[in-house]
């Protein structure tokens, strides 16, 4: 039997499943401040740029052009831009430099002995939490 076919099953398809579930844009926009929109707009600057950062890259790893390094740094730096408008916008004392500190020691319980695909499967940094 097909989860179609199922008798428990409240939907009839897809479409039904999502039509029901989605958050309306009402209930969306009711909700909306301007600190969440900022938020939003520096989240979605991350997600902009990294895809321009991986297209830059794609051209020299897929189709083997040369590494435009100042089109690098440019969009490294977008990055960087909105990493800090989304820093800024949490409102809870969050710098730079305690995120890379952060980063660094949750990397060193999860490589203590030097990177190996075991350690990165096992991931025991996260065992802790």
């Amino acid at each position: 039997m097909s989860w179609l076919e199922d008798p428990k099953m409240r939907w009839k398809n897809h479409a039904s499943m999502v039509a029901e579930l989605h958050k309306s844009g009402q209930a969306i926009l009711n909700d909306l401040s301007a600190d969440r929109i900022d938020l939003w707009h520096a989240v979605t600057g991350i997600v902009t740029e990294a895809g321009e950062l991986m297209d830059a890259i794609k051209k020299l790893v897929i189709y083997n052009k040369g590494l435009d390094v100042m089109n690098v740094i440019e969009e490294l730096g977008d990055l960087e831009f909105y990493l800090e408008q989304v820093r800024q916008n949490l409102l809870v004392n969050v710098s730079r430099m305690s995120v890379l500190d952060y980063n660094m020691k949750k990397l060193h319980r999860r490589y203590e002995e030097g990177y190996s695909d075991k350690a990165a499967q096992e991931r025991v940094d996260t065992l802790e939490e």
